[in-house]
């Protein structure tokens, strides 16, 4: 069930910072895959969807995390969301 909302997430993050899926799960501390990780996370975490989800999932797809990691993304995530009205335009579109 919220694997289906987790792939529908990814699929728009993508799109939005115009890569492709496997850019998105691979090992890359490139700034705009690692914006767009740190987005699908906030956006599953906003849904709700609990943070052992959002690591299986990304596992599922190649990209293992762990937990303190998820929760960072999501805390980088949020100060964006308070701070950049453009940010807020493109959650609430997704959403």
């Amino acid at each position: 069930m919220k694997a289906d909302i987790f792939n529908e997430y990814a699929d728009k993050v993508c799109e939005i910072f115009a890569i492709d899926r496997e850019s998105l799960f691979t090992k890359s501390k490139r700034r705009d895959i690692v914006d767009a990780r740190q987005m699908l996370y906030y956006l599953c975490y906003k849904r709700p969807m609990r943070l052992v989800y959002i690591q299986e999932y990304m596992a599922e797809n190649g990209y293992p995390i762990n937990h303190s990691s998820v929760l960072h993304g999501i805390s980088v995530a949020k100060g964006r969301y308070k701070k950049d009205k453009d940010y807020v335009r493109v959650i609430k579109e997704v959403e």
